[in-house]
């Protein structure tokens, strides 16, 4: 529950460094840049680095042309690469118009191809109609079109049957167009070609050599083979061209990546007249190593300070935990990133949302179901989710255990528990009045103790903030943990257990005075902190606001409290669902129809429940647990590094 020290580090050199230092904080992977101009009180000779970045575009062009030749690069740390700027930039260059003239050549190629077999296609359908194109085409005083036209515009013909001139000659037809021609006389032509247009007639265009359908087509598949052969001797050069330049390709590819990532950099740095000024943020660990290659610099002078006395500069957070618990910063990121100075809440909601999720999904074999599609998500989709499924689906297996539950047969286990526990039948019949009402008391007890140690993280994070009022007076701080934990207690001791504590001096000291308290939190704050108000203080006004907002106070507690018998309800949920599962497949009639019925109905249940409980525990943990410590402001550890892609050859 915690987050990993950082330091801040100012670095100061000649101009003639800022490239070096640039590349030494790039390679490190672990500097975080961030404004200058926060760092220093007096910035009126600081002026932002203008730097312009080509390097983008030359990674675009790279990554187009490999496009082109249909693979994709992939960065790779640049070992044995020592090319200068120019150097990349005269490669990219060389690449892209290689590149470009292969690709354009092979395009060409398998346009002619596709126009060919569109062709051939066309010129089947005339195929046996003893017509000489070359004939035809040749006539003087009459001009020919080819081509077709849709079914339900030859239909239309009859409506032009005043018109001479308007004739087509079908060859062949299919189920949605005719093949034939239609023939115009030239003082005919625009009016019949404005016709046929109409009826969405598609010409086709055919060469005046093309003599008969036969030989036309004999004609296209030579032409086809032609560029179907050259097209194989294009891509023959292409895949030599890639065997020879792949791999230097992404070296330079990668090189770029570098560049450009590092010169994110520069957009941080300030001049201060010939000399240059570079700040960020370093893992405290990490401190001493990264000054020792400063140290190799001439130039450079550098300070390091610890991010705990910059508070006001809001560190940047790194977020340190277990390889469990980490699964749980996806859920905390989601919510906002903790402050530098705060309590990280991950271990909370690792504990809590992996127990309330058990509890509220219990069943054993739906449990393991749910574990095995999250590592499934996670293994092939790289689905966060999937990750917090796993835990969650093994707690509703340890908890369906408990219930006896095994995909909604609640008897399944009965012979295992008596042989464990000694009992006569399953340890826990979640259905029975008896159990409803531990369940509901049981619900509220989980509500009360995740409350009060909420309570407790929050007095440990505001000390930990050094803000003793919300610490000492708060509701969620030491007064409202006293006076909520002694009036819970106090009660149920008094009521269940017939133990009278709640006499004058309990109540006095551990519920009056603690209110109190929250009720003066605000002078009683300025008071230990020694500070002033500004303002002349309007008691009257004070009282009255405080007054309403204690009452609210009183009233969260009662709700925040119930609101935890959700986690109650949704055992019960799960007993009724599945109840009605099997009903249905009782009513199935026969094994398979009662299999098949189990079946869907385990799905359903299983996909509807994994999805509410997730949500429903997730809300107790944002609003009932969040609410009372977390602030969740801060802002992510983000250091620069060259951009890493995923090889997808």
């Amino acid at each position: 529950m915690s987050v990993k020290q950082v330091k801040a580090i100012s670095i100061i050199g000649m101009m003639s460094d800022l490239d070096k230092v640039v590349k030494l904080c790039g390679d490190s992977q672990i500097f975080h840049p961030d404004d200058a101009m926060k760092f220093y009180s007096d910035t009126q000779n600081f002026v932002p680095l203008h730097n312009k970045n080509s390097y983008s575009e030359y990674i675009q062009q790279l990554e187009n042309s490999a496009e082109l030749l249909g693979f994709k690069l992939a960065y790779k740390k640049p070992k044995d690469l020592s090319a200068g700027e120019s150097a990349v930039v005269k490669y990219v260059s060389y690449f892209v118009s290689k590149t470009k003239g292969l690709a354009d050549r092979k395009l060409s190629l398998q346009q002619k191809i596709d126009s060919c077999k569109r062709d051939i296609e066309k010129v089947g359908h005339f195929l046996g109609s003893h017509i000489d194109f070359t004939q035809v085409l040749q006539c003087e005083f009459i001009t020919p079109n080819f081509g077709r036209m849709p079914t339900e515009s030859y239909d239309k013909l009859s409506q032009y049957a005043d018109n001479p001139y308007v004739l087509f000659f079908p060859y062949t037809s299919d189920s949605t167009h005719y093949w034939g021609a239609y023939f115009t006389p030239p003082e005919q032509k625009e009016e019949i070609n404005r016709i046929f247009s109409s009826l969405y007639f598609e010409k086709f265009d055919i060469p005046p050599s093309a003599g008969t359908p036969e030989q036309y087509k004999s004609s296209l598949e030579k032409q086809l083979d032609g560029y179907e052969q050259e097209l194989e001797e294009v891509q023959n050069k292409i895949d030599d061209f890639l065997d020879d330049e792949k791999e230097k390709c992404c070296a330079y590819y990668s090189k770029l990546q570098e560049l450009d990532s590092y010169n994110e950099i520069k957009r941080y740095v300030c001049k201060y007249n010939k000399n240059f000024v570079l700040t960020g943020w370093i893992p405290a660990e990490n401190a001493e190593n990264f000054s020792k290659q400063l140290d190799s610099i001439k130039s450079v002078e550098y300070s390091v300070t610890d991010g705990k006395d910059l508070l006001k500069l809001s560190p940047p957070v790194i977020m340190k935990n277990p390889p469990f618990v980490r699964l749980y910063e996806f859920y905390v990121k989601m919510y906002g990133m903790p402050n530098y100075n705060e309590v990280d809440p991950t271990l909370f909601v690792a504990i809590t949302y992996t127990l309330f999720f058990g509890i509220m999904f219990g069943d054993v074999g739906q449990g393991l179901t749910l574990a095995i599609v999250g590592f499934l998500m996670w293994k092939f989709k790289k689905m966060e989710i999937g990750k917090i499924l796993i835990p969650c689906g093994i707690s509703g297996t340890i908890f369906g255990f408990l219930y006896g539950s095994v995909f909604g047969f609640e008897h399944a286990l009965d012979s295992v528990h008596s042989a464990l526990f000694g009992t006569k039948g399953k340890l826990f019949e979640v259905m029975e009045a008896d159990s409803i009402n531990m369940i509901i008391y049981g619900s509220v007890v989980i509500g009360f103790v995740t409350i009060a140690a909420s309570m407790i993280v929050n007095i440990f994070s505001s000390l930990k903030r050094k803000d003793l009022e919300n610490a000492l007076f708060s509701a969620n701080g030491v007064a409202g943990f006293l006076f909520y934990v002694s009036l819970v207690i106090g009660l149920v001791l008094q009521m269940f257990f017939g133990i009278p504590v709640m006499n004058p001096v309990y109540i006095i000291f551990l519920i009056a005075i603690p209110l109190v308290a929250i009720f003066l939190k605000e002078p009683l704050g300025m008071l230990i902190e020694k500070k002033k108000h500004n303002e002349p203080f309007k008691w009257g006004e004070y009282c009255m606001q405080s007054f309403f907002e204690v009452f609210e106070v009183c009233l969260s507690y009662v709700t925040n409290t119930m609101s935890f018998l959700r986690v109650g309800a949704y055992i019960l949920v799960h007993a009724g669902m599945m109840l009605v599962v099997f009903t249905l497949a009782n009513m199935a009639g026969n094994a398979v129809g009662y299999t098949i019925a189990l079946v869907l109905g385990n799905g359903v249940v299983m996909a509807l429940e994994a999805l509410l409980v997730a949500i429903q525990v997730l809300r107790l943990d944002y609003y009932e647990v969040f609410s009372r410590f977390y602030i969740g402001e801060g802002r992510a550890f983000q250091p620069i590094t060259a951009k890493k892609l995923k090889v997808e050859n």
